[in-house]
C-alpha cells in the first residue's frame, strides 16, 4: 500500500468536493480548481475528508495512487491557503515592473522582455528586484516561476540573474590576470 496514497485529505469547512464522470473539482474561498481522476482510481467523498483507492496491485495502479492523492491535495491547500512563490532579481540593472497583467523585465537584453500572466495568478513586485507569484494551482504557479528564471538564469560568476528566493548559486572564481 502506499504510504502516501492511504493517507486521508481533511476537506475544511468552507471546502466543497465533487466528483462527476472523470473529473475532481474543489471549491473554496479562494476560487475554484479541477482537474482530471485517472479511470482506474477511485476517489470517495464523505464526511469531511477525500480518500484515493486502487483497484488493485499493479505497478501502474500503485503509481498513480499516491500521485492522484497529492493532486487532490493539492487543489484542497490552493482553494484554502494558495500557493506563492518569490524571485529576486539580482544585477546591476536588472528591475521589474507589473501593469495590469503585463510583467516587464530588464534583465541586460537590447529590450526589455513583456510577459503576459496566466489568467488565475497575481504577480506583484516588492521593490523593483522582489517578484511573488501567487495563486490556487500549484502546478501553474510553479511553472510560471520557472518561466521567468529561464530567461537569465542566475551566471555562476558574479550571480546575476532571476533566482528564487534562499536559492544559493554556485558560485566560480573568475580568471586571473597575469602578474
Amino acid at each position: 500500500m502506499s504510504r502516501i496514497g492511504k493517507l486521508p485529505i481533511p476537506v475544511p469547512d468552507g471546502v466543497t468536493v465533487k466528483l462527476s464522470g472523470g473529473s475532481l473539482s474543489v471549491k473554496g474561498p479562494k476560487g475554484e480548481v479541477s482537474g482530471p481522476v485517472h479511470e482506474g482510481l477511485g476517489v470517495d467523498i464523505d464526511d469531511g475528508e477525500v480518500r484515493v483507492t486502487r483497484p488493485d496491485d499493479s505497478k501502474q495502479s500503485r503509481s498513480l495512487h499516491g500521485l492522484t492523492r497529492a493532486l487532490v491535495a493539492n487543489m484542497v491547500t490552493g482553494v484554502t491557503t494558495g500557493f506563492n512563490k518569490s524571485l529576486e532579481i539580482q544585477g546591476v540593472g536588472y528591475r521589474g515592473d507589473v501593469k495590469g497583467s503585463k510583467l516587464t523585465l530588464s534583465l541586460g537584453f537590447s529590450h526589455p522582455v513583456v510577459i503576459d500572466v496566466p489568467k488565475g495568478l497575481t504577480v506583484s513586485m516588492e521593490g523593483n528586484t522582489n517578484l511573488k507569484i501567487e495563486g490556487i494551482d500549484k502546478e501553474l504557479v510553479g511553472q510560471f516561476a520557472a518561466d521567468i528564471r529561464g530567461i537569465r538564469p542566475p551566471e555562476p560568476y558574479k550571480g546575476k540573474g532571476v533566482r528564487y528566493l534562499g536559492e544559493r548559486v554556485r558560485r566560480k572564481v573568475g580568471k586571473t590576470g597575469a602578474a
